[in-house]
């Protein structure tokens, strides 16, 4: 693929996937203010995105996605870098300003992304290469956990009835 299509197709496919979430946030908040007509609207344009998004990802894929193992390596860098880099920055400039709300978010964001890329370390070190079970995800903070629902998030605090799960 030529380098400028593939820019173009990297650039539209995170337009529509953020436009995806937007929109679906919209579908929120006009639900909240008893608007069902336009919160369907917007749910209904938020699944074109996500056709948009998808056909976009479709062709980036072989540029994008490689190798189970090359992407394991991949997602651990990434969590890996975020977790100790980007994250630490958002949170020092939140709590610079002010913004407690933000600062909470951003720790627990970098929190949990570094149990991520623990989870990305075993497999590549295959220790759960094999193994198909289910995984539990904190619907507050994104901590994620192969073992059973803990009694709090280790990240946030949240009650286990706030975990869902990801089944094979």
């Amino acid at each position: 693929m030529q380098a400028k299509t593939e820019a173009n197709l990297r650039a539209a496919f995170i337009g529509e996937a953020k436009a995806y979430f937007r929109l679906l946030a919209y579908a929120e908040r006009a639900d909240e203010e008893e608007v069902p007509q336009i919160a369907l609207l917007f749910r209904a344009i938020a699944e074109a995105e996500r056709v948009h998004a998808t056909r976009h990802m479709n062709l980036l894929k072989e540029i994008l996605v490689k190798d189970t193992d090359t992407n394991l390596e991949t997602s651990f860098q990434r969590e890996k870098s975020i977790s100790e880099n980007a994250y630490p920055d958002f949170l020092k400039d939140a709590e610079s300003e002010g913004e407690t709300a933000a600062a909470t978010l951003f720790s627990h964001a970098r929190d949990a992304e570094s149990y991520h890329a623990k989870l990305y370390e075993r497999a590549l070190y295959q220790v759960i290469k094999n193994t198909v079970k289910a995984y539990q995800v904190c619907q507050v903070c994104g901590y994620v956990t192969d073992k059973k629902v803990p009694k709090k998030c280790p990240v946030c605090g949240a009650p286990p009835e706030k975990f869902k799960a990801v089944e094979p």
